[in-house]
């Protein structure tokens, strides 16, 4: 019982370092473009149908267009990245890339001309996505709590990847397809459990 609880609390600080981290890199990013290059670094987000702009969809999810942008997503960062990191660490890491693509590649089809698309949303929506799709694909008595517990407080969040209602300045293409790349990662890595199970 002991030994248990303390995997679990070992588990617990490593899974709370990993958002923490990866939270102040952003935020140590934010910092140096600020302070160093002025907001220089947006100029590298994703710049829609635009072949240099593609590299962006490496960039775009590390940089912010201010302290603000940075606090709206860091607090879900922290909570919806902690709750996608409980079954196995990499999962953060598989979701956070996974998305990131999905959301850059969505922003750059789909964005409007002279647009610059920057911020961890896309990323952000991707954990929100794998977190609602894991009740439904793993079909585990777990997975479907979290999943609706997640949907109640987070499920507003939806309305962002809404155009008339995310509003102007907002990447609602990066919602959206940031979104559609959690539910991937939910259903390839929930096929592959259930699967197990029938094996």
């Amino acid at each position: 019982m002991k030994d248990g609880l303390y995997e679990l609390a070992v588990e617990t600080r490593a899974r709370i370092r990993l958002v923490s981290w990866t939270a102040a890199l952003l935020w140590l990013i934010e910092l140096t473009d600020y302070v160093v290059f002025s907001g220089g670094l947006d100029a590298f987000g994703v710049r829609p149908l635009s072949v240099p702009g593609l590299v962006g969809i490496v960039f775009a999810p590390l940089l912010h267009g201010g302290f603000g942008h940075l606090m709206a997503n860091t607090i879900p960062w922290l909570f919806l990245g902690f709750l996608t990191s409980g079954r196995k660490r990499l999962d953060f890491w598989v979701v956070a890339v996974v998305s990131a693509f999905t959301a850059g590649l969505g922003s750059w089809l789909f964005g409007g001309a002279g647009t610059v698309h920057i911020g961890a949303s896309g990323v952000v929506f991707g954990f929100l996505g794998f977190l609602m799709g894991r009740g439904f694909w793993e079909r585990r008595f777990g997975s479907i709590l979290l999943s609706l517990v997640v949907t109640a407080l987070f499920g507003s969040m939806l309305w962002g990847m809404v155009p008339v209602v995310a509003g102007v300045g907002i990447s609602w293409q990066a919602h959206l397809f940031g979104w559609f790349g959690g539910l991937i990662v939910a259903r390839t890595l929930g096929r592959g459990l259930t699967d197990k199970q029938r094996g």
